[in-house]
């Protein structure tokens, strides 16, 4: 009986070893865009960086989001670097260029991602996996919670 007590626990902390990466990655989430930013399109670097993508860790945990991607459907791919996201912690990812700190990155680009009439956002972890998406129709406002 002993021994079955034993096998037992050591499974379980094998279960929870592998499925809690997984749950944390898991509850990321994709929670605002904003895709039109204020004023004319203009291309300049404070406009770009007024389009930006709202992540949320939900959980109770970091999560290191090294390798992670966020890209929508025309091939923009924004890869995260080396990066741990705190408990209940927001990150903006802004399409211009600045310096990248705990609450906001740079994709670096000097144009638009986001487009005005439609996109989708996708989320996923450095081995691929979908870990959320967002679609959105575009609206007069500019911006969209997932």
């Amino acid at each position: 009986m002993r021994r079955l007590l034993v096998l037992g626990m050591v499974l379980f902390g094998v279960v929870l070893t592998v499925a809690t990466p997984a749950q944390a990655a898991a509850r990321m989430q994709i929670g605002e865009i904003w895709y039109n930013s204020p004023g004319s399109d203009t291309g300049g670097n404070a406009s770009l960086n007024y389009e930006w993508v709202r992540l949320h860790n939900t959980s109770g945990s970091w999560i290191t989001m090294t390798g992670w991607t966020l890209r929508d459907p025309k091939h923009h791919v924004y890869t995260f670097g080396t990066y741990k996201i705190k408990p209940h912690g927001y990150v903006k990812i802004h399409t211009g260029k600045g310096t990248n700190t705990q609450t906001d990155r740079y994709w670096g680009k000097a144009w638009y991602v986001w487009n005005n009439t439609g996109d989708t956002a996708t989320l996923r972890d450095n081995r691929g996996r979908l870990l959320d998406q967002c679609t959105y129709k575009g609206k007069s406002q500019g911006y969209v919670f997932c």
